[in-house]
C-alpha cells in the first residue's frame, strides 16, 4: 500500500518490468521472530493498530476506517474483516466502510519473510503485506510490497518496490505481478528475500520479482538499508483497489494470515 499523500492518476499502482523466475526458500532453522497466532486475540507486543489518518482519511482516496474492531484470531490464524458499515467513533471521518491496519511493533531488515495467507476477492478490496519505515517522507524513505492485489483483478499478487527515484507517481516504480489462481480459496506462502545487493519477492518458493542495488543515485535509488515496519491491511477502495468500485454485496470479505515468519540475516 503506498504511502503517497497526493493525487494519483493511474489506473494501476502495480508494475510488470522486473520479472524473475527463479528459487526462493525460508533457511532451514528456526525463525528469529514468528507470530503463529495461536492465541485468543492480536499479540499486542508484536503489532498495534495504526487509526492515524481516521479522521482526515487515508492516502490513495481510501475509503476505509481502520479500528481494532476488525482484526480477531480464530481457530490459530489472524483474521483481517472489511466490512460496509458506518463507524460510530470519535475519530471517525465519514467513512462507510471499517477494516483493520495493523503494523509491527519490532524494526526488520535484511532477511528472509515468510507469510502464509489467504486473500480476498470482493471487487473494491486492497489486501496488502508490507513494509515502510517509521519516519521520513515517501517515497523517498522507501517501501517494498510483498503482496499487493485488487478485488477487481482477481487472482493477480502483485511485488513492487518505491524509492525516490523510482515510484508509481514517476511512473518508474519497479515490481513484478504473478497469476495465483487459488489466491483467495487456499493459503499460499508470500516471500520475501532482502539483501544488501538485491530483493526477491516470490510465492510458494519460487521468486516472480527481483531488483537489485544497480542503480546510481545512492538513497534515492535504494533506501533499503535501514529498518523497516511490517504493516498487514486490508483497504477499500482507494485509487488502485476501487478503480472499478465497490461491491458492497460483496462484503464482508477478510484477508487470513496463518503466520508471519522472519530470519534475520
Amino acid at each position: 500500500m503506498l504511502l503517497a499523500l497526493v493525487m494519483l492518476q493511474a489506473a494501476t499502482l502495480g508494475a510488470t518490468n522486473y520479472a524473475a523466475d527463479q528459487p526462493i526458500a525460508a533457511p532451514a532453522r528456526a525463525p528469529d521472530f514468528a507470530d503463529e497466532f495461536a492465541g485468543n486475540a492480536v499479540d499486542s507486543a508484536n503489532w498495534r493498530f495504526d487509526t492515524s489518518h481516521n479522521r482526515t482519511g487515508w492516502p490513495n482516496h481510501e475509503l476505509e476506517y481502520y479500528g481494532p474492531d476488525n482484526a480477531r484470531v480464530v481457530g490459530g490464524a489472524l483474521e483481517i474483516v472489511a466490512r460496509r458499515e458506518r463507524p460510530d467513533k470519535p475519530d471517525a471521518g465519514g467513512q462507510a466502510y471499517t477494516s483493520a491496519r495493523m503494523v509491527s511493533r519490532r524494526d526488520f531488515g535484511y532477511g528472509f519473510y515468510q507469510i502464509r495467507a489467504q486473500l480476498p476477492c470482493g471487487r473494491g478490496t486492497w489486501p496488502a503485506i508490507w513494509l515502510l519505515p517509521d519516519q521520513g517522507p515517501w517515497p523517498a524513505k522507501g517501501e517494498i510490497d510483498i503482496m499487493e492485489m485488487v478485488g477487481w483483478n482477481p487472482n493477480v499478487v502483485h511485488a513492487t518496490v518505491h524509492s525516490a527515484k523510482f515510484n508509481h507517481v514517476l511512473k518508474t516504480q519497479r515490481g513484478a505481478e504473478r497469476p495465483v489462481p487459488t489466491a483467495c480459496t487456499a493459503w499460499h506462502d508470500y516471500q520475501l528475500d532482502w539483501r544488501p545487493d538485491a530483493i526477491l519477492i516470490g510465492v510458494d518458493g519460487r521468486a516472480y520479482m527481483r531488483v537489485a542495488n544497480d542503480q546510481p543515485g545512492g538513497a534515492a535509488a535504494w533506501p533499503f538499508d535501514k529498518p523497516f515496519k511490517m504493516i498487514l491491511s486490508l483497504a477499500v477502495g482507494g485509487d488502485w483497489g476501487g478503480a472499478k468500485g465497490v461491491d458492497d454485496a460483496a462484503l464482508p470479505q477478510m484477508m487470513r494470515v496463518d503466520y508471519v515468519r522472519y530470519w534475520k540475516r
